[in-house]
């Protein structure tokens, strides 16, 4: 908790930004990898609000004073499960410990298959101007193998609503790579995006990890595009994006020009934490309910995953930490390098005061294979590289060696 303290202290002015997760889905998306609870039960509802409302209390008084909110997004799970009362239940006891920040930036996920006009409406009144949806695939083979239904009309219906209320930006997942997906079913998925033009796009590869999410079992790695048939996946719908106007900004997203997060690229402000780019900077993130991650650039800390559990230890007046790492001088400095990769496409560094063993020697095959250039101390991603940012940063991370662990960790980078 000192390190929260110390984070809210040094960059009281700026705000701070708020995650939080709320799990539960009626349906199980068997391409999943996020923490969730499968349930058509809504009472769950009220008692994880209330322990997330009690989490958020116990911050607040550890930090001694109203903390200022820059910036919230409601991620999941789904939280357009929840009911839109719950919803404004749930936000309206953040804000009651809270103070807001002049134009802040409120953000929630949604199932374009569940979301109505009273979610659009209630979140919009309480400040919300951003809105992602999850759509993945249209195609019906795709939906169907992953579980995931939500037809173009519903989603064109969101979109329509939420425009007509006055949100701002409206954001779409797209995932490649999922089991079945061929070329033709990204074109007529994106041809349908492209009806409704979205002001940033989200182009995820699928991550195949049944030995952490076993409902991917549901289908084989036969059922699944393989190397040059993924990668062929990626390169036609990143073609399509950019001949539509869309602009690449990295690690999967995509902004139409009009779009806060171009201008924040092009002005080099964009920042990014574990809720994904933004054009907000905030040094301390908190995450509220199951699973979250809080970082106060000095730290990063887990919750449990369990909603029973977690429930468990706020009743107990606990914080319902799980795991945590303190960084090093070390991971402060790797960590810059990292972000500056990530959000500027370049960094500048004396390679000798990374405490990366063989640094150089790592950037060698990125640079021969055109994925950076390096002049001297400064490293510059090229426009091929682009699409190979977590390769790079990764040659950062010093947690990240060799002899690679026997059993796999996570998915694939491509």
């Amino acid at each position: 908790m000192q390190s929260v303290k110390l984070a809210y202290q040094e960059s009281a002015e700026e705000g701070m930004s708020v995650y939080i997760h709320l799990p539960f889905c009626e349906n199980l998306c068997t391409y999943c990898g996020c923490n969730t609870r499968i349930t058509k039960n809504h009472s769950v509802e009220e008692p994880y609000i209330n322990a997330v409302i009690a989490e958020w209390k116990m911050y607040t008084t550890v930090l001694a004073l109203k903390p200022r909110i820059r910036e919230i997004h409601l991620g999941g799970g789904t939280p357009t499960f929840f009911s839109a009362d719950n919803l404004k239940k749930l936000l309206e006891g953040i804000f009651n410990e809270a103070e807001l920040i002049e134009n802040p930036e409120f953000s929630f996920e949604a199932h374009p298959a569940n979301t109505t006009t009273e979610h659009l409406e209630t979140l919009y009144s309480l400040g919300f101007r951003r809105l992602s949806l999850g759509i993945q695939d249209f195609d019906p083979k795709v939906q169907f193998i992953i579980n995931r239904r939500q037809s173009y009309e519903q989603v064109e219906f969101v979109t329509a609503e939420a425009r007509k209320l006055g949100y701002t930006s409206i954001n779409y997942d797209l995932i490649y790579g999922l089991p079945l997906q061929t070329l033709a079913s990204i074109e007529d998925t994106i041809e349908k995006v492209l009806r409704l033009m979205p002001d940033r796009i989200a182009f995820y590869s699928y991550a195949h990890v049944p030995w952490i999410k076993p409902g991917q079992r549901r289908f084989t790695e036969a059922d699944l595009p393989q190397d040059a048939e993924k990668r062929a996946l990626y390169e036609r719908g990143l073609k399509l994006l950019c001949e539509a106007g869309y602009f690449d900004i990295g690690m999967d997203h995509f902004a139409l020009k009009t779009d806060s997060l171009y201008q924040a690229f092009i002005n080099q402000s964009l920042h990014r934490n574990f809720m994904g780019y933004t054009d907000r900077h905030t040094q301390l993130l908190l995450g509220l309910g199951v699973s979250s991650i809080s970082d106060s650039l000095y730290a990063f800390a887990q919750n449990v995953k369990q909603v029973e559990e977690y429930i468990g230890e706020i009743k107990e007046g606990n914080f319902p930490l799980v795991k945590g790492h303190l960084l090093s001088p070390a991971d402060l400095r790797h960590r810059r390098h990292i972000a500056d990769i990530m959000c500027k496409g370049t960094t500048t560094c004396n390679w000798m005061d990374l405490s990366i063993a063989n640094i150089t020697e790592k950037l060698v095959p990125l640079e021969q294979d055109g994925l950076i250039e390096i002049q001297g101390q400064k490293l510059t991603v090229t426009r091929i590289g682009k699409a190979f940012l977590r390769n790079i940063c990764m040659a950062f991370d010093e947690y990240v060696g060799d002899p690679l662990p026997q059993n796999p960790l996570f998915s694939k980078v491509i």
